[in-house]
């Protein structure tokens, strides 16, 4: 690898922003918008509004910092503080969509009609082997090292699209909390500890009213709790999740973004090593609690949808 191309001065730098930080801006504005429109109804909107003032100034900074050194790795910088701040953005969807009301009830309803049953409660009842488990709770933590893969490769032997593979990305990501910020569903491991596993093996699923605007604790998870990715997954739930995002699955669906610009490559070799886990990651949303089965299916399709949305408009903008 020679580094020094990575470090070497471009010798016609972009003058403009990238078009993902253009999808983070216009992400900042409508949030902004709804946060001064409803900020009788939220708790800190002050917060919240400064938030994204520095979010904001984050973003022109990085822009500042590659027009002083323009080279690959402030480009890469530049995409990798958009990236490291979805967390946030993620957190703060379920400041936005304790606005509407909870619809839980709805999709549970719905999965009960659909399979008879409730497929996060009973899956991991009927498979808690040790084994069984493991796996599952190491397919859902590989949906990080997913992302970093396809981001790194597209930058290390694809450079020439990574501009491209990165908006796509991005872009999916805010499109997906849109979505989070205005269909507020929790998910099992949240909705069935509020209402009782009692309830949710008769079918029936009370409305919980304003519950989740003040409660944020969900159910154990399930499975065998002595095993190392077990406790990986249990911390990232205990430190980073919230009552929110469960419909449609962004695990799923940015799995499915990334399975897609993984194959765009030809790659096949990479593309068939992340498969299985792109794969597994399907059954260990449902299997740990955290979507109903049919979030699954909804990140399937949305996931293709983005995909083929933002490749188009890059391609015609660019």
């Amino acid at each position: 690898m020679q580094l020094s191309k990575y470090i070497e001065l471009e010798r016609k730098p972009r003058r403009g922003l990238m078009a993902l930080e253009w999808v983070a801006l216009a992400y900042v504005a409508l949030t902004l918008l709804i946060v001064l429109f409803a900020s009788t109804k939220l708790d800190n909107p002050q917060a919240m509004i400064w938030g994204r003032v520095r979010l904001g100034a984050i973003t022109l900074a990085m822009w500042v910092v590659y027009r002083l050194v323009p080279c690959r790795l402030t480009r890469f910088a530049r995409v990798l503080v958009q990236m490291s701040l979805l967390g946030w953005w993620y957190a703060d969807t379920y400041e936005l969509n304790k606005l509407f009301p909870n619809l839980d009830p709805f999709f549970a309803s719905v999965e009960q009609g659909l399979f008879g049953c409730q497929p996060a409660l009973v899956f991991a009842q009927h498979w808690p082997q040790a084994f069984f488990s493991e796996l599952m709770y190491l397919a859902y933590a590989s949906y990080f090292p997913i992302i970093v893969t396809t981001v790194l490769y597209y930058f290390f032997s694809r450079y020439e699209q990574f501009e491209r593979a990165a908006f796509v990305l991005l872009a999916s990501f805010f499109a997906f909390y849109v979505v989070f910020d205005l269909v507020p569903v929790t998910g099992p491991m949240y909705y069935y500890h509020a209402v009782g596993v009692d309830q949710v093996v008769k079918g029936v699923f009370p409305s919980v009213g304003d519950y989740f605007l003040t409660h944020t604790d969900m159910m154990t998870s399930p499975g065998w709790t002595d095993g190392p990715f077990y406790h990986v997954v249990a911390d990232l739930h205990t430190s980073g999740e919230r009552p929110t995002a469960a419909f449609p699955s962004s695990h799923v669906g940015i799995s499915v973004v990334c399975m897609l610009l993984i194959w765009r490559t030809h790659n096949r070799k990479l593309f068939f090593g992340l498969l299985p886990f792109a794969l597994l990651i399907c059954l260990a949303t449902v299997y740990i609690r955290a979507h109903y089965a049919i979030d699954v299916v909804a990140g399937l399709v949305t996931g293709t949808l983005f995909y083929l949305l933002w490749a188009r408009v890059y391609d015609r903008t660019q």
